[in-house]
């Protein structure tokens, strides 16, 4: 008899997978449940020899001692003076941080901007100043770039994650358009300033694709003052003109809603 096992990148993505697929609520995982089921997962592809990185087996003994810890009872007067915390409580924030960055990544695959750009856009002229003191060429890889460092450094300091935040790609082409309007000087925006301005990694991938829109419309500019220098955004000369119209607005609205 075969038997199919689905592959999984790491212990994270099968517990989601396990989560999702029975529409479990995450802050309140049935941690028995789960973890006969994952374990179930490790066996059959240990005897499938289907090789599974050590992560997979330290999530395992992880489930075991949180199952352990739940079935322990606990002293209802020790329980008023220090309440346990959910011993569930780390794995759940794990799940959700690791859910976050899937999402995103998918967001980047699903529009394929970054691809196209770099190596079939016929306009990639559009990405180089036009004034008298030209920029430097920026691809949009440097923008990538410049996204990851910050999500990078996002991991090392607290972060204000909003529950169920409803941000948007179309929310953060309102957010460049006020700041560019705002902008009497018409001074170039450092992109590292308006990514890490962001309290949670959604709305980051959000204003990064709110930016690739409006380089696509022509109401922005990529820019550096020096080779290998910072990311800034510049009003294109179009600006206006990009936002004149409603229907365009709308049709950003349709695309990403």
């Amino acid at each position: 008899m075969n038997v199919h096992l689905e592959h999984y990148e790491g212990p994270l993505d099968l517990l989601l997978d396990l989560i999702r697929k029975q529409q479990i609520n995450v802050y309140d995982i049935p941690i028995a449940t789960i973890t006969a089921q994952y374990l179930e997962y490790v066996e059959k592809a240990m005897e499938l020899d289907f090789e599974l990185s050590a992560e997979f087996v330290y999530m395992a003994a992880t489930l075991i001692h949180i199952k352990s810890r739940m079935l322990l009872p606990r002293d209802p007067e020790l329980e008023k003076i220090a309440p346990e915390e959910d011993p569930r409580r780390e794995l759940v924030e794990r799940l959700l941080e690791h859910e976050r960055f899937k999402n995103a990544a998918e967001m980047l695959q699903q529009k394929r901007l970054v691809e196209e750009a770099i190596w079939s856009n016929p306009q990639i002229s559009q990405f180089v100043s036009e004034d008298d003191s030209p920029g430097l060429a920026v691809s949009l890889f440097d923008l990538v770039k410049t996204l990851q460092e910050v999500l990078e450094r996002v991991k090392s300091r607290p972060v204000y994650e909003i529950g169920n935040e409803d941000v948007s790609i179309p929310d953060m082409v309102q957010f460049l358009r006020t700041r560019f309007e705002s902008n009497s000087q018409n001074e170039p925006i450092r992109a590292q300033e308006l990514f890490e301005s962001q309290r949670s990694q959604r709305a980051m991938i959000c204003l990064f694709l709110a930016i690739l829109e409006l380089v696509k419309r022509q109401a922005v500019l990529l820019v550096q003052s020096e080779a290998f220098g910072e990311i800034a955004i510049k009003k294109h000369q179009n600006f206006e003109a990009a936002f004149s119209s409603n229907e365009d607005l709308s049709s950003i609205e349709d695309e990403y809603n």
